[in-house]
């Protein structure tokens, strides 16, 4: 049976997702595109349905993740509604409404942590996933307020990192990190005024505290901060985009 009404209850339900406040309410989130759903599948990401429509199917999925997905619900519609469901310009007629990943306690026997302080641009905080997955990052702390993570934009954009980082949202992000240095862990905030390099920096059992795209981190959080760090520029340039200065600085705390 191929579903051909836009005002199906399916359709209906998918189409709900696209707002932050349904994807909360439902725990859910929408991924798409051929390359994401085998993604999910070899992460064992929990699929609840697959919407599939072969007018628009061009990028056949890989035998073994089919034989996955076959398990699962799916669903077939039409060229008008499947087009209603994405927001992709040239859609690849394949997505998956996946359960969210609820994951919300700190492991703090981890080396490395990256805590996100008001990033609002979707795209940043895609590439800020992507980039912690490059790294073996496998936690992110963020609070309430920050660019929701199951954004569709953002959800692209990390490439798979979706699945495999726990961001782990908090109500009150001082508290987290006045626990985080109760077990030991020193919080780097990024600073532009402080004159102390990322270079100069010890990165064992740290924090990296990425603050907003124009006003940096918060005072409150610079206050709780044991250093503040900057990449030194050699050009005019005074700042960078968050997700490049994310790149930079976790690369470099790997690297030491």
């Amino acid at each position: 049976m191929v579903i051909t009404s836009k005002d199906n209850e399916i359709v209906k339900h998918i189409r709900k997702l696209r707002d932050k406040k349904a994807r909360d309410e439902e725990n859910e989130f929408v991924v798409e595109g051929t390359k994401m759903i085998e993604e999910a599948v070899q992460e064992n990401a929990k699929i609840k349905m697959v919407v599939v429509c072969e007018e628009l199917n061009q990028s056949p999925i890989k035998k073994d993740v089919l034989y996955k997905i076959a398990k699962e619900k799916v669903i077939y519609v039409n060229d008008k509604v499947f087009k209603v469901l994405t927001d992709v310009t040239t859609p690849q007629g394949i997505l998956a409404v996946v359960e969210k990943n609820n994951q919300n306690q700190i492991d703090f026997t981890k080396d490395l942590y990256l805590i996100l302080d008001n990033i609002q641009d979707p795209g940043n905080m895609g590439t800020i996933l992507r980039t912690a997955d490059s790294v073996a990052l496998t936690q992110i702390i963020v609070p309430k307020g920050n660019a929701d993570v199951y954004n569709p934009k953002v959800v692209r954009s990390s490439m798979g990192a979706i699945f495999r980082v726990n961001v782990i949202e908090v109500e009150d992000l001082s508290k987290i990190i006045k626990e985080m240095k109760k077990h030991k862990v020193q919080i780097l905030a990024t600073d532009l005024s402080t004159d102390y390099s990322i270079y100069d920096v010890n990165y064992k059992r740290s924090a990296i505290v990425i603050g907003n795209e124009g006003n940096g981190v918060s005072k409150e959080i610079l206050e709780l901060a044991d250093k503040k760090i900057k990449i030194p520029m050699i050009g005019k340039t005074e700042s960078l985009n968050a997700g490049v200065a994310t790149g930079i600085i976790l690369y470099n705390a790997i690297r030491k």
